[in-house]
C-alpha cells in the first residue's frame, strides 16, 4: 500500500470516528441543550474534518464543514441558541459530510454531483437561516456601520458596576506627532458608554515648566459595551506609538472568558497567550509587547509570561490560573493518547491465526511428552503451556471493543424512527462498558437494529394509547448488556404494549405452523415470531411487519454460536436477550469422546459432569429424559447422534459399561449429553468447516488436536433445541 492509500485510509478512519462522536454528542443535546463541552466537542469534529480535507485538496469538504463550523462556533459562544431545529440540521450536516467523505474517497479526481451539490447548498441555507444570522459592523458597508454605530449609542448600557478599564498614558510628543487624545475617546463613546473619565498629570510637573507643545495626560476611562478586547484596542489603533494602553475586562467577562477556556479544544498544546488571545482575554499587540519586554529584562527572562500580565493588570489572576490548568490537562490528555497506536484490523486477525497455531503446536509437544515420558521437559513444556495461555488471551484482548459504541448508534434510529411515527420514545442503554470481540460486534449490528426497529414499531404504542392504558405519554426502549459465564448477555426490552400469545397462536395455525390442536407452553408460543412468514403486523411499513426478518435475526445470532429468547407480558412490555460468546476465535473447550470419536463443549457452557447410573436414576429411553435430582432433563447419547444407523447397529454389543453425562446450558435451557469417556479442558482453536458442512446439525466448527486428529465443536444450542423436541414428541405419541 503507497503513503498516500494509507494516509487516506487513516483520513477516512479518523472522519467516521469523529462523525459518530458529532452524532452522540447532537442527540445527548437534544435532552441538554446547554452542555457546553458537548457543543464545543461537536465544533472540535467539524474543525478537525475541514483541516484533513485541506490536506488532501477536498475543497468541497472544506468549504461545507466551515459553514457548519462557523455555526457550530456561534453556538458555543452563546450567539446562536441550540435548539431542535438546529441540532436536526446539524445531524442532516454529519449525514452529508458522510457522504462527501465517501464520494472523494471513491472518486477522488471526479467533480461532485449536481444532487450533492444542490443538498450541500441546501443546508447551508438552512443552517444561516435570516432567523439565526449574526450582524456584526465588520461585514457591513459604511452606511450601514454608521447606523449600527448611532443604535449603540442608543441602546448603550447603564450598568456602571461592571465596566472595562481603560488607562492610556499618552507620552510627551504625542500631541508634536499630531495626536489629539479627545479624539479617541470621542469615538470610543460610539461603541457604548463613557461612564467616568479620570483625567492625571504627573505630580512633579510645575504648571511654569510645562512645555505647551509636551504631552502629559493620562486618562482612567471605565467604559460600559458588550464589544470585545480587540474592538477596544482598534480605537487607539493609531495611537498605540504615542501611548501605553492597558485595557482589564469587567468582572462580567471573567466569567465569559473562563468558559470560553474550559470549552476550548483540547487536540493541540498550545502557548498560554494563545490560549487568551483566543477567547479574546488577550490582545496579539499585547503579546508582542509582553514577549517583548521579556527578551529585553535579562535579570528576570525566566518569570513566566503569566506573572507578567497579572503585574502589569493586563489579566485577572483567575483567567491566567483557569488557562494553566486547561493548559496542563491538554498536556496530560496529549501525552495518555501519545501512548496509543491504531492498528490495523487485518493484522490483529493474522496475529489472532498464529497464535491459535501456537496452541495447536503447544498442545502437541504436551501430547509427545506425555507419550515418550519426558519427564524432565514436563516442567518446562508446563511452563511454556502458561505463556501461551497468557499470549492467547492477551492476543484475544486487543480485538475486544466495548459495545457502548455500537448501542449509541441507536440514538439516532431511535430519533429518526419515533419521528416518523409520530411516537415519543426515549433509549435507555446500560452495560456499554461490557467488551466482546470486535468480529462479534461487527456481526451483531443488524440483527441488533432489527431488533430496535420492532420494538420502535411494533411494540411502543402511540402516545395517545399510553395515556389510556395508564402509562407515561413517552416510552422507553432499553439496550443492557453484561457477562454471564464467559459469555455476554444483550438485552432489548420495552415498555410497549407486549405479546398477545393467543393472537400469535391463531396466526401460526393460520399460516400451518401450528396444528389447531397442539398443545403449546407460553415461551413456545413466543418463539414462534422467529419463524418464517409470521407477522400479527395488519399493515406492513417501512420498517417491518412483512414477517421478514426475525427468523434472519434468529439465524443470524445462531451463526455467531449465540442464542435468543423472547419473554413478554401482555401489555406491560417485550424483552429480547440474546446469548453469544464472547469471542469467534479460541475458546476454553471440554473434551469428551462418544463412539471412538472427540468432541468439544465450550467450557462456559458445562454445567456439571456425573456418572450415569440406571439403578438410582429415573431414565426414559423411550421420552429420552432422565430425573436428576428432581430435575426433569432431556438428554440425548452422541454417539448415536452422530453415527448413522448402519454403524450404531455394529456397535451396539460393544457399548461402554460406564457412561457419564455432561449437564449443559444456554441461556435457561438445559439438556444432558450422555459420553463415554471425559477428556477435560481443551484450548480450542475453532477452524470453520467451510461451505460443504455448514448446515451440518449440531455442530458448530471442528479443531485440531495435538495429535493432528480432528475433533468437532458442538452446537450446544442446536442440540438442546433437538433434545427438547424430541421429549415433546415423546409425550405427544
Amino acid at each position: 500500500m503507497s503513503d498516500m492509500n494509507l494516509a487516506l485510509q487513516t483520513f477516512a478512519h479518523e472522519v467516521d470516528e469523529l462523525l459518530t462522536e458529532m452524532e452522540d454528542a447532537l442527540l445527548d443535546l437534544e435532552e441538554t441543550p446547554d452542555d457546553a463541552e458537548r457543543i464545543n466537542s461537536i465544533f472540535r469534529a467539524m474543525h478537525t474534518i475541514k483541516g484533513s480535507s485541506g490536506l488532501f485538496g477536498f475543497d468541497d469538504i472544506v468549504a461545507f464543514t466551515h459553514q457548519a463550523e462557523t455555526v457550530l462556533d456561534q453556538a458555543r459562544n452563546g450567539q446562536r441558541a441550540v435548539d431542535n431545529e438546529l441540532i436536526s440540521v446539524l445531524l442532516a450536516c454529519k449525514d452529508h459530510t458522510a457522504h462527501l467523505v465517501h464520494h472523494f474517497l471513491a472518486n477522488e479526481n471526479e467533480a461532485l454531483p449536481s444532487s450533492l451539490q444542490e443538498q450541500g447548498k441546501l443546508l447551508i441555507v438552512q443552517l444561516n437561516g435570516e432567523e439565526h444570522s449574526i450582524v456584526t459592523s465588520a461585514n457591513l458597508p459604511a452606511t450601514q456601520k454608521e447606523e449600527l454605530d448611532q443604535l449603540h449609542v442608543e441602546t448603550k448600557s447603564t450598568n456602571s458596576s461592571d465596566n472595562w478599564v481603560i488607562s492610556l498614558d499618552f507620552k510627551e510628543d504625542a500631541l508634536r506627532n499630531g495626536m489629539d487624545p479627545l479624539s479617541f475617546i470621542r469615538y470610543l463613546s460610539t461603541l457604548g458608554n463613557i461612564v467616568e473619565v479620570i483625567t492625571s498629570m504627573p505630580n512633579q510637573a510645575e504648571l511654569e515648566a510645562i512645555d505647551p507643545e509636551s504631552c502629559f495626560l493620562s486618562f482612567k476611562i471605565a467604559f460600559n459595551s458588550s464589544v470585545d478586547k480587540q474592538t477596544i484596542e482598534s480605537v487607539f489603533e493609531f495611537a498605540a506609538e504615542d501611548c501605553d494602553i492597558h485595557i482589564l475586562p469587567p468582572y462580567s467577562r471573567q466569567d465569559l472568558y473562563l468558559k470560553l477556556l474550559e470549552n476550548q479544544a483540547d487536540d493541540q498544546l498550545k502557548r498560554l497567550g494563545e490560549m487568551l488571545v483566543d477567547i479574546g482575554a488577550l490582545t496579539n499587540k499585547e503579546v508582542v509587547e509582553v514577549l517583548a519586554e521579556q527578551q529585553l529584562d535579562e535579570g528576570s527572562a525566566e518569570k513566566p509570561i503569566g506573572e507578567r500580565l497579572l503585574e502589569k493588570n493586563i489579566v485577572q489572576q483567575p483567567i491566567v490560573e483557569q488557562a494553566l490548568k486547561k493548559q496542563e490537562a491538554v498536556k496530560q490528555k496529549i501525552a495518555k493518547e501519545a501512548s496509543y497506536i491504531r492498528v490495523d484490523a487485518a493484522k490483529l486477525d493474522h496475529l489472532i491465526n498464529l497464535v491459535g497455531e501456537l496452541v495447536i503446536s503447544d498442545a502437541a509437544i504436551r501430547l509427545v511428552v506425555q507419550k515418550k515420558g519426558l519427564t524432565d521437559v514436563d516442567d518446562v513444556a508446563s511452563t511454556m503451556g502458561h505463556l501461551v495461555e497468557e499470549i492467547r488471551d492477551t492476543a484475544l484482548q486487543l480485538r475486544m471493543v466495548q459495545i457502548g459504541e455500537t448501542f449509541s448508534r441507536f440514538q439516532r434510529v431511535v430519533r429518526d424512527v419515533s419521528k416518523d411515527l409520530g411516537k415519543l420514545i426515549e433509549l435507555q442503554i446500560t452495560g456499554g462498558e461490557t467488551e466482546l470481540d470486535k468480529t462479534v460486534v461487527e456481526k451483531i449490528n443488524d440483527p441488533l437494529t432489527h431488533l430496535v426497529r420492532n420494538s420502535l414499531d411494533h411494540g411502543i404504542e402511540m402516545p395517545e394509547e399510553r395515556l389510556k392504558a395508564g402509562k407515561p405519554e413517552k416510552g422507553t426502549v432499553r439496550l443492557n448488556a453484561y457477562h454471564e459465564a464467559g459469555r455476554i448477555v444483550i438485552q432489548i426490552s420495552d415498555d410497549g404494549k407486549g405479546l398477545d400469545p393467543e393472537r400469535i397462536l391463531a396466526k401460526a395455525v393460520s399460516k400451518g405452523l401450528v396444528k389447531p390442536d397442539q398443545s403449546l407452553t407460553e415461551n413456545e408460543i413466543f418463539n414462534l415470531i422467529f419463524a418464517p412468514g409470521l407477522s400479527t403486523k395488519e399493515e406492513a411499513s417501512n420498517l417491518s411487519g412483512r414477517g421478514v426478518g426475525m427468523d434472519v435475526v434468529k439465524s443470524n445470532i445462531e451463526a455467531l454460536r449465540g442464542s435468543v429468547a423472547v419473554a413478554s407480558k401482555f401489555g406491560y412490555g417485550t424483552t429480547v436477550t440474546i446469548h453469544l460468546p464472547l469471542t469467534l476465535a479460541i475458546i476454553d473447550g471440554f473434551m469428551v469422546e462418544a463412539r471412538k470419536e472427540r468432541y468439544i463443549i465450550p467450557l462456559n457452557m458445562v454445567e456439571e459432569c456425573v456418572e450415569m447410573d440406571s439403578n438410582n436414576w429415573q431414565i426414559d429411553e423411550l421420552q429420552h429424559y432422565i430425573n436428576l435430582r428432581g430435575e426433569v432433563l432431556p438428554y440425548l447419547r452422541l454417539g448415536n447422534f452422530f453415527q448413522n444407523a448402519q454403524k450404531s447397529a455394529l456397535q451396539d454389543s460393544t457399548l461402554p459399561q460406564r457412561e457419564s453425562l455432561v449437564v449443559v446450558r444456554v441461556g435457561e435451557a438445559k439438556a444432558g449429553f450422555v459420553v463415554d469417556e471425559l477428556h477435560g479442558e481443551n484450548q480450542t482453536v475453532i477452524k470453520p468447516l467451510g461451505k460443504i458442512f455448514e448446515n451440518l446439525t449440531g455442530i458448530g466448527g471442528a479443531t485440531v488436536l495435538g495429535s493432528g486428529d480432528v475433533a468437532l465443536i458442538l452446537d450446544v444450542h442446536g442440540l438442546i433445541q433437538y433434545a427438547q423436541k424430541r421429549v415433546h414428541a415423546g409425550r405427544l405419541h
